[in-house]
């Protein structure tokens, strides 16, 4: 391998002794590198020992080695200034050491349950290795990376900068040559910043002032990059906002016709903002065409897609695997932090899940509501009947399972997860039908369940109690939830944004037909702090009406600014406050008490008394049992039924209320961050 010498001037050298030893940088180069053949290593490496010549504190970190999860929120209270070199292998994928702090960023940036606040403050530049005879895959590593840095509010310290292998197309003439090239222009960016002094933005003009502008620069002298100790120090630290080059990681949404050359020449996928989603003048023309075609196909009842390619394209995005037209998969954060032994989610604390083997699932992204916390930000398709072309329930099985275990799949060599739980992950024992939209929409909702039950996976079912009707013909699951979110015609409205027009009678009787079931039934409250959190008398009539056997009450996460929605951080309820809705509550439900508590999520479980034996909780299932009673339930066509009783499980003295471990898993590892920033999206 080509050895890199470091660019120290004869001065420089003079004095580094003397650097060293003072170390006069207020901030700290911190350089990260993903390497497949050492190369960006090897670059990492040369960075750091020219700037320690040169005085300043450097660290050198390989991504194998980082966990992004624990660390990254905290480099900008160090006052780093990060560097990434990293390189773009087979397939436009990155290094396989990188892998994991890769998806752990692109996905953080995609989930719509996560501030975009989180990375404020951090300071970072991008240095991607590629070869641009691969035209395709050239430095997407590297440009997706400053993208989701940037998506997370990161601000970009210098432009992002391409080293070509390809000596012919290289700037300067190759890899090498090209990170030199680099290295000058950055020492001159970086100095003064590390030297703790305020410059101004190199983009910004200078107005010759400043000794690094030379006659002839710019215009009129005017407009060089301002790099000088003799910029004013009180001007505050302005940062590049732009990349080098455009970065285009979207897919396309509709391919060409390769059969019609002149075609292929003039059409194009409609261009749209990527945040505002607005639509080019010139393609209105396309945009109305596609309409005016999803409009004979209602008229003549054809059915369509619920997925469209646009839609498609945005979910996938996201970190959503589809299947089929109208089904999609997604792994949780929780399924992620179990597999490292670093918890679980209220399921476990609640009911015993083993959240590294569970399923988040939905046979149906579309919804009847467009609730203004959703985390779709009301993207996917709604509906009050089904209108679409319909998957049978055994591919989608197929293909939550098949996506699902290729995801765990993912985590395999990733820093921290235990061995044997990565083993029991391939194998989900529980599956959440409460991904996004409504599952019970889905008309082969019995047979996808039955299915799920035929592989002994539990079922939890999440519905927003519009479709009563199919409330009372659902086959037995392990546990049914309906969300109330709120508890009056009036404030259900202003929440849930229902398109039934009939929505207040659609929910009551939802919950009527709820307390006719024999299994476990969920009442899912989420506050909305001066939406629907003094309305505890009427949420008392409403447990009333559905007799759950349990009462889940969340403060709402909050999912980000959306047009949909005027939802602000102001509107999420401290834990506290949870706690106080819940005791008032308590006070006026004679046959309640709260049992259960998973702080971590801002949320805290009522049961009915019928589930306290002997003094002691008994909230968690007995799965062994529940599929035994259903295989039972199923072979006498229905005639030996079963309840909720009967499953039962004993809850564990840490999951209950007042514990210490306020619904941690003591067998668990907690972690803890010095700068607490919510990025659970839980």
């Amino acid at each position: 391998m080509q050895q890199i010498e470091p660019k120290i001037s004869p001065d420089e050298n003079k004095t580094s002794n003397q650097s060293r030893r003072k170390k006069k940088g207020k901030k700290k180069l911190k350089i990260f590198y993903g390497s497949q053949t050492g190369k960006a290593q090897s670059f990492a490496e040369t960075l750091a020992y020219e700037y320690d010549l040169r005085g300043y504190g450097t660290e050198v970190v390989n991504l194998k080695d980082y966990d992004p999860e624990d660390n990254l929120v905290e480099e900008n209270n160090n006052g780093n200034i990060c560097v990434f070199i990293i390189s773009t292998y087979t397939d436009g994928q990155p290094p396989e050491g990188a892998t994991w702090f890769y998806k752990w960023l692109t996905d953080t940036a995609a989930d719509f349950r996560v501030q975009k606040t989180l990375l404020k403050g951090f300071y970072y530049t991008v240095i991607g290795l590629g070869n641009s005879l691969y035209q395709d895959n050239y430095c997407t590593v590297a440009k997706q990376l400053d993208k989701s840095l940037h998506e997370l509010s990161g601000t970009r310290f210098s432009e992002t900068t391409f080293c070509d292998e390809n000596t012919v197309q290289s700037k300067h003439g190759g890899l090498e040559a090209d990170f030199a090239a680099w290295r000058d222009w950055f020492w001159k960016k970086a100095q003064p910043a590390l030297n703790g002094r305020k410059v101004k933005d190199c983009s910004k003009k200078c107005d010759g002032k400043c000794a690094c502008v030379k006659p002839g620069d710019g215009e009129d002298g005017e407009g060089a990059a301002c790099s000088s100790d003799e910029c004013s120090s009180d001007e505050e630290i302005l940062f590049e906002s732009t990349s080098e080059e455009e970065i285009e990681v979207e897919k396309d949404v509709e391919k060409p016709n390769k059969t019609n050359k002149k075609q292929t020449q003039t059409k194009t996928k409609p261009k749209t903002s990527p945040k505002t989603g607005v639509v080019d003048l010139e393609d209105l023309g396309f945009i109305m065409k596609k309409a005016k075609q999803a409009k004979q196909k209602e008229e003549t009842g054809e059915s369509r897609q619920m997925i469209t390619p646009v839609l498609r394209a945005s979910l996938e995005k996201q970190g959503y695997k589809l299947i089929g037209s109208h089904s999609g998969v997604k792994l949780c954060r929780w399924t992620k932090s179990m597999l490292r032994g670093r918890g679980g989610c209220y399921k476990h604390t609640f009911y015993g899940i083993e959240s590294h083997r569970c399923m988040e699932t939905t046979p149906s992204l579309a919804c009847a509501n467009k609730c203004v916390f959703c985390w779709r930000h009301h993207t996917n398709p709604v509906g009050t009947e089904w209108k679409w072309e319909m998957d049978d329930p055994e591919t989608l099985i197929q293909g939550a399972l098949r996506n699902h275990t290729k995801m765990i799949n993912e985590f395999k060599g990733v820093p921290g997860v235990i061995p044997e739980r990565f083993a029991e992950g391939m194998t989900p024992q529980h599956c959440a039908l409460s991904l996004v939209g409504e599952p019970i929409m889905y008309p082969e909702i019995n047979k996808f369940i039955d299915l799920l039950h035929d592989k002994q996976i539990s079922t939890f079912l999440v519905t927003n109690a519009q479709f009563p009707d199919a409330i009372r013909d659902l086959s037995p699951i392990t546990q049914l939830y309906v969300s109330v979110d709120a508890s009056t015609k009036e404030s259900l409205k202003k929440i849930d944004r229902p398109l039934f027009k009939d929505f207040w009678t659609r929910f009551t009787d939802s919950l009527t037909e709820l307390s006719n079931k024999g299994q476990r039934t969920v009442y899912r409250l989420t506050l909305v702090k001066e939406w629907n959190t003094e309305e505890i008398e009427n949420y008392a009539k409403l447990v009333d009406l559905g007799k759950p056997d349990f009462i889940e009450v969340k403060g709402v996460t909050y999912c980000g600014e959306s047009k949909a929605s005027s939802l602000t951080m102001q509107n999420v309820p401290w834990h506290e406050e949870v706690i106080y809705f819940v005791n008032k509550l308590t006070d006026l439900l004679t046959d309640y008490e709260i049992a259960s508590e998973h702080e971590h999520s801002n949320c805290l479980l009522l049961a009915h008394k019928k589930l306290k034996v002997n003094g002691e909780w008994w909230t968690w299932i007995d799965y062994p049992k529940f599929h035994q009673l259903m295989s039972e339930y199923r072979n006498s066509n229905g005639k030996n039924t079963f309840t909720t009783n009967d499953y039962m499980a004993r809850t564990p003295s840490w999951a209950v209320f007042g514990a210490k471990e306020r619904g941690f898993d003591p067998l668990e590892t907690r972690y803890h961050r010095k700068k607490q920033k919510d990025i659970s999206g839980c």
